[in-house]
């Protein structure tokens, strides 16, 4: 099986190491590519195993925040003032600290584009009175589209155990957003943000270097891997790709863009249905990936998993071919002067 996962190549101590890895008893890390226009799947693995959605869940507080501003709570305009509890969260990156203020407009392009954590939480306390309220309606949301695998513990997708979801309940939320929220599709397409000049660079490598990529959302925790919910057009068909567990992002990215690539032309065609007919296991609890990803292991593991996907690495085909100029959005804050300046949290590590 090794030497056909690896394209022919002799038995190598990277294959020997896959080998042994891929023995362990765990499931295989979530695919799901779905023909947008049809909900058809074209392509899946594991799609109803349950796992840690990390950023991906910010995708949700779009949503929620999108319903909003339709109902007339808020509008584009609306402050979105970093409060005590939208300091506290952890990686941050944003630079923003207590009383810094930004429009609504600009708190989602930093929550998307830069997956800023703290930011995510300011949007979700300037829609409703606090942060619980607003999980709330997520998890209400989540039960209306039919997410039946998917439960939400907070806006921005921090590691907690009750946060979980499915490869299958990504594609409907990401789908019903592109489908009901098109006037706010900007919001998913920049390839950074400037925050008061500081730049930050999104995750999502699709939108420079794979041509016809509308967005979504990435997102990473040592428990999750990184996860990915993209979509993309050509030729008038629209395709989205769910990927949850890659290892690297190079390993997500170039992945994801093959999958794309082979739905664009045709050569995808699981004949499993359509993606509401797919069914989440409620016997399986979320795989934790920190062994994996974040310990002495991780080395290892991430050798056994450039063995089954090269695509990419050095001598291997690349699908990510395209130069696209990648659009920039400029935030600028302001001080709420009612509120105390407070030390910044600790910053992700590399």
């Amino acid at each position: 099986m090794i030497k056909t996962l690896t394209a022919g190549r002799p038995w190598t101590r990277l294959a020997f190491i896959a080998s042994l890895l891929l023995a362990a008893p765990a499931h295989a890390t979530p695919v799901l590519v779905v023909d947008a226009g049809n909900h058809q799947v074209l392509y899946q693995e594991e799609a109803g195993a349950p796992w840690y959605p990390a950023s991906t869940t910010k995708l949700m507080t779009a949503f929620v925040v999108f319903e909003a501003i339709r109902a007339g709570e808020v509008d584009l305009a609306t402050p979105v003032t970093m409060t005590r509890n939208a300091t506290k969260q952890a990686f941050l990156e944003s630079g923003l600290t207590l009383g810094r203020t930004m429009t609504l407009e600009d708190a989602l392009f930093a929550m998307l584009t830069a997956s800023a954590n703290d930011v995510a939480v300011a949007l979700a306390e300037a829609v409703v009175p606090d942060e619980k309220a607003f999980v709330q309606r997520m998890n209400d949301a989540a039960a209306r589209l039919g997410m039946t695998g998917t439960h939400f513990s907070n806006p921005n997708g921090l590691f907690d155990k009750t946060n979980y979801t499915t490869a299958r309940d990504l594609a409907l939320l990401g789908l019903e957003v592109d489908r009901a929220f098109p006037e706010y599709s900007r919001f998913f397409q920049a390839a950074a943000v400037t925050i008061d000049g500081k730049e930050i660079k999104s995750n999502n490598l699709l939108l420079t270097r794979f041509s016809g990529t509308i967005g979504m959302k990435t997102g990473f925790l040592c428990a999750s891997g990184r996860n990915y919910v993209g979509l993309a057009t050509r030729n008038g068909k629209r395709v989205m790709v769910v990927m949850m567990g890659a290892t690297t992002e190079r390993e997500r990215n170039e992945r994801s863009a093959q999958y794309l690539t082979q739905a664009f032309e045709g050569r995808l065609a699981s004949g499993a249905g359509r993606l509401e007919d797919l069914k989440n296991r409620g016997d399986l609890q979320p795989e934790d990936m920190r062994i994996r990803l974040c310990t002495d292991k991780s080395a290892a593991y991430e050798a056994s998993r450039d063995a089954l996907y090269p695509m990419g690495l050095p001598g291997h085909e690349s699908y990510l071919k395209d130069e696209i100029p990648g659009e920039v959005h400029a935030i600028r804050t302001w001080a709420n002067d009612n509120l105390k300046d407070v030390p910044v949290p600790a910053r992700r590590p590399s």
